[in-house]
C-alpha cells in the first residue's frame, strides 16, 4: 500500500492571508501548519498584504492587508452603520475585481493545488479579498482547507454593519469544495448552527515532541535588561494590552501575593487603542504593583532598537520567568496557555469559556480563577512559588497532557485526512 502523500505529482500548498508576520495567532499557527506541511512532501507558497515568508515563495499584494487606507476606509464605512453608500459598493467591487485577478495570479505563478486561507473567510477586516477569494474557489473548484480562528458574530464590532449579505456570502462561504476548521468546540457548533457547515476542529498546537532551546549567551541576561532584580520575582503576561485579557487580575493578584516581584507584559496595545493601557497603568498604581511594558525590546525575531538596545524573543523571555499570569475573559483556543506549558512554568489562568469546554477536561493543573481572584487563588500561587518540588510535578504533568493532546502528532494526524479528501490521485492506492 502506498501513502498518498509519497506520490509524484505536484503538491503546492498557498496560504492566504491579510498578514502573514508576526506573532499573532494567525501567522503562528500558519507557519506551524506550513511545517507540517512541509514535513509530508508539500511545498507552501504564501500570499498576503504583509509577508515574513521566504521571498522565492511568497506573493506580497498591499491591499490584502487590513490596514491598508482603502481597506481601511471600507471597514470604517461598512461597520457601526447600517446603510454603506452606493460608492463603498463600487469601491468594494472593483477593489474585488483586482485583488481576484491577483488571485488567479499567485495560484498560477506557483501552481498551486490546495489553497489554505488563514481567517480571511472568517474575520471581515479585507471585505474585497474575502469576496474575491470566495469567487475565485467557486469558480475553478480548487480544493480548500479554510482555517478559521475567530468568526465574525464572536466580536460585538461586527455586528452592527451594512454588509449582511457580503458577511452571509463569504464569511465563510458554503462551496462544495471547501472543507472547514475551526480551532475549538464552541466555533464548531455555532457555524453548524448559524450556517449549516460542518468543520473539523483541530485546536493550535505546539511542537512538544522536541524541548524548548536551552537559554543561550544572548538570552543570559534577559532579567537584567527587563529590570528585575535578583530578590524578584518576574511575572510574565504574554499578550498584548486589551481588554479581553483582563489583565487587572494579574495585577490584584501580584499585589495580594505580598511578595517582591514585577509584573512584566510582553506585547503593545496594537490597533485596539490605548485607552485600556492607561487603566492597566492606573491600576497597577493604585494596587502598587510594579507594571513594566517592555514591548519595544520583545520582537519577532532579535537584534537592535534604534537606541541600541538588544531586542529578544517571546521564547527568550519565558525560560526566565517564574510566573505566567493569563486571566483572559476571552480567547479563541490560548495560544500563551500552550506557551507556558511547553517552557515548564506554573500558570494562573482565568476559566473562560474556551478553557473551560475544551481545554480544563485534559487534566491541567494550574493555579485558576473564575472572573475574579480569591484568597485561595492567591494561597495556592504562593505554594507553587515557594515550593519547588511541588512546581516541577505539576509542569511536569502539564507537558505530559500538552503532547499528548496539543502537539505536531496531533495537527499531522487530523490535518491528513482533510489532504486526503482534497487529493486525487489516481496513482495512490490509500485505504483507511
Amino acid at each position: 500500500m502506498k501513502d498518498c502523500f509519497s506520490c509524484n505529482k505536484n503538491k503546492n500548498v498557498g496560504f492566504i492571508s491579510t498578514r502573514l508576520a508576526g506573532t499573532d495567532g494567525v501567522s503562528l499557527e500558519t507557519a506551524k501548519w506550513a511545517k507540517v506541511f512541509e514535513n509530508q512532501g508539500f511545498t507552501t507558497y504564501f500570499m498576503a498584504g504583509e509577508l515574513d515568508t521566504p521571498p522565492e515563495r511568497s506573493y506580497l499584494l498591499e491591499e490584502a492587508h487590513f490596514s491598508s487606507p482603502v481597506i481601511k476606509d471600507i471597514h470604517e464605512n461598512c461597520f457601526g452603520v447600517t446603510l454603506r453608500g452606493r460608492y463603498i459598493t463600487q469601491k468594494i467591487y472593483e477593489i474585488k475585481s483586482r485583488i481576484k485577478d491577483h488571485l488567479y495570479k499567485f495560484i498560477a505563478k506557483f501552481d498551486i493545488n490546495i489553497i489554505v486561507p488563514q481567517n480571511v473567510l472568517t474575520i471581515p477586516l479585507n471585505i474585497p479579498l474575502g469576496i474575491a477569494l470566495t469567487e475565485v474557489i467557486s469558480e475553478i473548484g480548487m480544493p480548500t482547507i479554510a482555517h478559521h480562528h475567530d468568526f465574525f458574530w464572536e466580536r460585538q464590532h461586527f455586528l452592527s454593519n451594512g454588509v449582511w449579505e457580503y458577511l452571509n456570502m463569504a464569511f465563510p462561504p458554503h462551496l462544495p469544495s471547501i472543507q472547514h476548521v475551526v480551532i475549538n468546540s464552541s466555533a464548531s457548533n455555532q457555524l453548524s448552527l448559524r450556517t449549516g457547515i460542518s468543520s473539523t476542529i483541530i485546536p493550535n498546537v505546539m511542537d512538544f515532541e522536541n524541548l524548548p532551546k536551552p537559554t543561550d549567551d544572548y538570552a543570559s541576561d534577559v532579567r537584567e535588561a527587563l529590570g528585575v532584580r535578583k530578590d524578584e520575582l518576574l511575572i510574565l503576561q504574554p499578550t498584548r494590552v486589551v481588554k479581553r485579557k483582563g489583565i487587572e487580575h494579574a495585577i490584584e493578584l501580584v499585589s495580594r501575593l505580598n511578595m517582591k516581584a514585577k509584573l512584566v507584559i510582553s506585547h503593545a496595545s496594537g490597533d485596539e487603542g490605548y485607552g485600556y493601557e492607561t487603566r492597566v497603568r492606573e491600576y497597577s498604581k493604585i494596587m502598587k504593583v510594579d507594571t513594566v511594558f517592555v514591548s519595544e525590546i520583545i520582537g519577532e525575531r532579535r537584534g537592535l532598537t534604534s537606541s541600541g538596545q538588544k531586542i529578544y524573543t517571546l521564547d527568550d523571555i519565558y525560560p526566565h520567568a517564574d510566573l505566567i499570569t493569563y486571566p483572559s475573559n476571552f480567547e479563541g483556543f490560548g495560544n500563551a496557555f500552550l506557551e507556558a506549558i511547553y517552557f515548564r512554568k506554573p500558570i494562573v489562568v482565568n476559566n473562560y469559556s474556551i478553557y473551560s469546554v475544551d481545554i480544563k477536561p485534559k487534566g491541567f493543573s494550574v493555579v485558576e480563577i473564575d472572573g475574579f481572584v480569591t484568597e485561595s487563588s492567591v494561597i495556592k500561587t504562593k505554594e507553587i512559588l515557594k515550593d519547588i518540588e511541588k512546581c516541577i510535578e505539576m509542569v511536569e504533568h502539564n507537558y505530559k497532557i500538552a503532547k499528548a493532546y496539543y502537539s505536531y502528532s496531533v495537527l499531522q494526524y487530523k490535518l491528513k485526512s482533510l489532504i486526503l479528501d482534497c487529493i486525487s490521485c489516481a496513482e495512490c492506492d490509500y485505504e483507511e
